[in-house]
């Protein structure tokens, strides 16, 4: 697996936009600067120049677009991002403790009922996984 702290992580602003990349690319600047729109004020120029930043720093990739503008994807898928960003607030954080980053999420008040449920089906595949991995490898003969 290729070391994720090398690879270009996106500030909170960035993200925010990488996530209606992901949605609708390819995407325009005009189309991401609409979505904005609906939760907080920003100018067009200030998403455009965003966009440009992030191109320099290889989170999208441009491409022609309708007439003279352009449309952007993402240069990575967005598991690959979020992993990044995960393991950086795990290291930063929650000093390298996945189960503090958790402990602390399920903490909160605002974890519904439904999330609970399915975290906790969540974990039972992740045990069920497990457990199949330690009987096929209990399984292999012993070659001494």
């Amino acid at each position: 697996m290729a070391r994720t702290d090398t690879l270009p992580t996106p500030s909170e602003a960035e993200a925010e936009i990488l996530q209606i990349v992901w949605e609708r690319q390819p995407v325009s600047v005009r189309a991401v600067h609409e979505e904005i729109l609906h939760t907080r004020d920003v100018g067009y120029t200030t998403v455009l120049k965003q966009m440009q930043r992030m191109l320099d720093k290889g989170l999208v990739n441009r491409i022609p677009g309708q007439g003279k503008s352009f449309d952007y994807t993402a240069a990575r898928p967005a598991s690959e991002t979020r992993t990044t960003l995960l393991d950086r607030l795990v290291r930063t954080v929650f000093g390298n403790s996945t189960n503090d980053l958790v402990m602390h999420a399920l903490g909160r008040n605002d974890v519904s009922d439904d999330e609970i449920a399915q975290i906790k089906s969540f974990i039972a595949e992740l045990e069920a996984e497990k457990g199949e991995a330690e009987d096929a490898a209990d399984d292999k003969p012993d070659h001494r």
